[in-house]
């Protein structure tokens, strides 16, 4: 039996979905920064807040889900603990075990980070899907791609749902401006 032979390489494909990559992980690390924390710092929130019910957020967890050592993850703990951002406690189960949870506080900013990137996703939606389509397959990008068009192309009605998430993509458009007006001064 006859294997078929690898496609081609399509590297601008490969380029296109990591700039689109790129440009909305530059857009959350300028908003961490805008908050006063560090990107790193953003994501250790997220992770905690994130995992799945049957996972106990731990150092351990916290350094896998990040891709950092651990003695890496302690040192983030530590400075997200004295930023007031989260809390460590000892776990009923296994006393050597410290388990991680957000403050009232780390709750608040999470909220207030997440907002802004959930309305960023959705703006990038479109920009994401083609290129990681492309990156994928070619041919399904192209048809994605003409789909993309032609519904733009009806003008169909907008429900109050995606008139909402138009406002949340404004509201992060402004937002991004405002952060890069400060970058510049």
């Amino acid at each position: 039996m006859r294997e078929s032979s690898p496609r081609a390489i399509d590297y601008q494909a490969l380029a296109d979905f990591r700039f689109e990559i790129r440009r909305f992980l530059n857009f959350s690390e300028r908003l961490a920064h805008a908050a006063g924390i560090e990107p790193q710092q953003h994501q250790a929130l997220l992770v905690i807040k994130g995992l799945p019910a049957h996972r106990v957020a731990t150092i351990g967890v916290l350094a896998e889900r990040l891709l950092i050592q651990h003695h890496s993850a302690v040192e983030l703990v530590n400075r997200l603990e004295a930023k007031g951002l989260l809390r460590r406690a000892r776990s009923a189960a296994d006393r050597r075990e410290v388990v991680l949870s957000l403050s009232r506080r780390g709750e608040t900013l999470l909220k207030r980070l997440t907002h802004p990137h959930h309305a960023e996703l959705q703006s990038a939606r479109p920009r994401l899907l083609t290129a990681l389509a492309a990156a994928i397959d070619r041919d399904t990008a192209v048809g994605y791609t003409r789909r993309i068009a032609r519904r733009d192309k009806r003008g169909k009605k907008r429900s109050a749902k995606q008139k909402n998430q138009m406002r949340q993509t404004q509201a992060a458009k402004g937002h991004r401006r405002k952060l890069d007006r400060n970058k510049g001064s």
